[in-house]
């Protein structure tokens, strides 16, 4: 982490608390019992299909913006759910819904205790998954994701460098760099196709017309990245 990064990491602890090391599996023993659908992205997402190691803040979970009180009554009585976004928090309990500027809800035990899983809400569902800053972008949720050995379903990579396209940060070109060789041709086209719509000047968009020139004739052969026919802005 860079020095920039750890006074961020010491500001974010000073104000709101530590992050908790969980991981995917610790994900998933969290929500174990949580009967709606529910996947990660972020990090995890990328390091998941590259088997490429990285640095992780905490864990993405993503669930449907529908489904929050579900989720709110899978953890009554074991942890504190928090609404996030616009730089504010509020409990969101039986009192206090969900608001309309929280995009993502934060998980702890108690307050003494670290935050356990950083949920986003996707404004998509039932089982359709919408690109929440650009709802043009949507697909089914069985084509936008995709269940890895351990049983976990992930962000499809494509979709997760999407989210990244507004940062300049390394380690949103570290991620690229270690997906974009592993991307078949339709998952570099439709990057292509989103980078040349949203932001034609973005640093990625030689790099990813590149790699589409040399992908035209070729398909994956890993059984990870096959896809459904499906119909890409």
């Amino acid at each position: 982490m860079t020095a920039e990064g750890d006074a961020e990491e010491r500001e974010f602890r000073r104000l709101w608390g530590p992050w908790d090391d969980t991981t995917p599996d610790g994900a998933a023993a969290l929500l174990d019992g949580f009967a709606r659908p529910w996947w990660i992205s972020g990090g995890w997402a990328i390091e998941a299909f590259t088997g490429v190691a990285r640095p992780h803040k905490d864990v993405d979970v993503t669930v449907f913006r529908r489904d929050v009180e579900q989720l709110r009554r899978h953890f009554h009585g074991r942890c504190d759910l928090w609404s996030a976004g616009s730089a504010t928090l509020r409990p969101l309990d039986g009192q206090r819904p969900l608001p309309r500027w929280a995009g993502q809800i934060w998980i702890r035990e108690h307050a003494l205790a670290p935050w356990l899983l950083d949920v986003v809400l996707n404004p998509g569902g039932p089982r359709r998954w919408v690109f929440k800053r650009d709802r043009a972008v949507s697909l089914p949720l069985e084509d936008a994701t995709w269940v890895a050995a351990d049983g976990i379903r992930y962000l499809r990579p494509e979709l997760v460098l999407a989210h990244k396209l507004r940062h300049a940060r390394a380690v949103d070109d570290a991620d690229l760099a270690a997906t974009l060789p592993l991307l078949d041709p339709d998952a570099v086209a439709f990057l292509l196709r989103f980078v040349t719509r949203t932001d034609p000047t973005h640093r990625w968009r030689p790099l990813l017309e590149g790699a589409s020139r040399r992908r035209k004739s070729v398909r994956a052969g890993d059984p990870r990245h096959e896809r459904s026919s499906v119909v890409r802005p």
